[in-house]
């Protein structure tokens, strides 16, 4: 079933459940505890129906569930143990892309076509400069990955036939970057692509949205009114709806409590971007997700979690329990959330 919300947020438990009413129904969405198994942090989220998702995390971490949560397989990827896997992409049930950031070498991407029982590594950073943030997919041969400035200008690469190659988009293409402006590697979701659409956020010394593809245009960066101005500040994590109707959220995770400036959103495709009615409800977030099909946003961080049930025009708190990352199948009819010491939810609509 895909909920809709028109009211208000309610009725919070520890769990973190929250409910919408309407005048002759009520809905609720909770994030249901399960075991992973381990006690890595985890950053990465796929979620590819009801029963399959995959979440990654640091020490080469990669968990696979095929029963809705019930079981998560740990699996393994040969020379990974010392990675920081940030990001996972599913693109079906056989189809995943593995992305690992870190300092030069560090920084990988994989893929599986056999859901997970083979790896082949497809890119590896030789630039010393380099530090891959995220990256997404418009379909099974294209994708795009982002990374730390190289030379004031967004580290991009792109691939057109499924990751075999990965090309360099070329810096004078790129719009300039400020002096210690760049991404964050928080959740992997600092990068949103839709059809032939492209944003890319960062943070630091300027919190702003590079945007391509949009209206037939080039590159161009956009400011928004997201937290920024010291190193641990800025967007984290972008999604869109569609063309147009967008929410970034971000804030400073050295001060996770810290309200105000964590969430924007947009009606034009990213060029303005406004916050919420309600811009103090939350703290720092370091990702956000839209349950297709419908005006609902989740948006997650280390001390807690918010809630929009009307395309980001105003927002509730879901409570305290904190995750670093969040996803929702493409059908919207599935979710997880992922966190520190290995924690796994599935995110339930009711």
């Amino acid at each position: 079933m895909k909920p809709t919300f028109l009211l208000f947020v309610a009725a919070l438990m520890l769990a973190g459940s929250v409910v919408a009413r309407e005048e002759k129904q009520a809905v609720s969405v909770r994030f249901l505890p399960q075991k992973s198994g381990v006690t890595a942090s985890l950053r990465g989220a796929s979620a590819v129906d009801a029963g399959q998702a995959w979440v990654t995390g640091t020490g080469g971490t990669v968990l696979h569930t095929i029963d809705g949560g019930d079981n998560w397989l740990l699996q393994t990827v040969p020379g990974a143990d010392s990675l920081d896997f940030r990001d996972v992409e599913a693109l079906n049930s056989r189809t995943v892309f593995l992305m690992s950031a870190g300092a030069g070498n560090k920084s990988r991407i994989f893929k599986s076509e056999d859901a997970g029982r083979t790896w082949a590594l497809q890119f590896i950073n030789l630039h010393p400069e380099g530090f891959l943030d995220g990256f997404a997919f418009r379909d099974d041969t294209t994708g795009i990955a982002y990374g730390d400035p190289v030379d004031g200008r967004a580290f991009i690469i792109r691939t057109y036939n499924g990751g075999e190659t990965w090309t360099r988009v070329s810096p004078d293409e790129l719009p300039p970057l400020n002096d210690g402006e760049y991404g964050f590697a928080a959740s992997g979701t600092g990068i949103f692509v839709h059809g032939e659409a492209i944003w890319i956020c960062t943070g630091g010394a300027a919190a702003r949205v590079m945007s391509s593809g949009v209206a037939g245009q080039g590159w161009r960066i956009f400011t928004t009114p997201i937290l920024h101005g010291t190193p641990s500040a800025g967007i984290f994590s972008i999604v869109f709806a569609d063309d147009l109707k967008g929410v970034a959220v971000g804030g400073d995770y050295a001060k996770p409590t810290k309200a105000g400036g964590t969430i924007a959103r947009t009606r034009d495709g990213g060029k303005t971007w406004h916050l919420p009615e309600d811009a103090e409800v939350t703290g720092f977030r370091s990702c956000v997700a839209h349950v297709p099909g419908t005006d609902i946003w989740v948006a997650v961080g280390s001390h807690g979690a918010g809630f929009s049930a009307d395309g980001g025009e105003s927002w509730q708190d879901l409570g305290h329990a904190g995750y670093h990352t969040l996803s929702f199948s493409r059908s919207g009819d599935a979710g997880w959330a992922a966190g520190a010491d290995g924690n796994v939810a599935k995110v339930v609509f009711e």
